[in-house]
């Protein structure tokens, strides 16, 4: 009888053990209440998301990627067929800042962008 009590002892340590050595990022989110708008040019999706090429304020080229769209429209616009690829698009988004802590205390902040309306642009 004392064996299985030592056994169930030992038991709660390790898994009392095992939980202690979990550590637990935390997570903070703020939202961009503005929404932005680019003049782009449609580049394609890839698994990260979607890619926009756009003229920045150096007039250098940028590529801009949106990693969500809102479900209205992508009922709108078929982002995954290659049909759109070059097409110019005025894109409304917004952003998320996500700020991530690691387990040394140090955080790091992700930026996560959605795009909100799509309209094509006639040249």
């Amino acid at each position: 009888m004392k064996s299985k009590n030592i056994v169930q002892v030992v038991m709660v340590a390790f898994f009392m053990l095992a939980l202690s050595s979990f550590k637990v990022e935390t997570k903070k989110v703020s939202i961009d209440q503005e929404e932005q708008t680019i003049s782009a040019i449609y580049d394609g999706a890839e698994d990260y998301g979607y890619n926009f090429i756009f003229t920045n304020d150096d007039e250098d080229e940028s590529t801009i990627t949106f990693q969500n769209v809102n479900e209205d429209v992508l009922k709108a616009f078929d982002l995954k067929s290659e049909a759109l690829i070059g097409t110019n698009m005025k894109v409304t988004y917004s952003i998320v800042v996500e700020t991530e802590e690691d387990e040394d205390g140090f955080e790091s902040e992700t930026e996560i962008l959605t795009i909100t309306k799509l309209e094509k642009i006639k040249k």
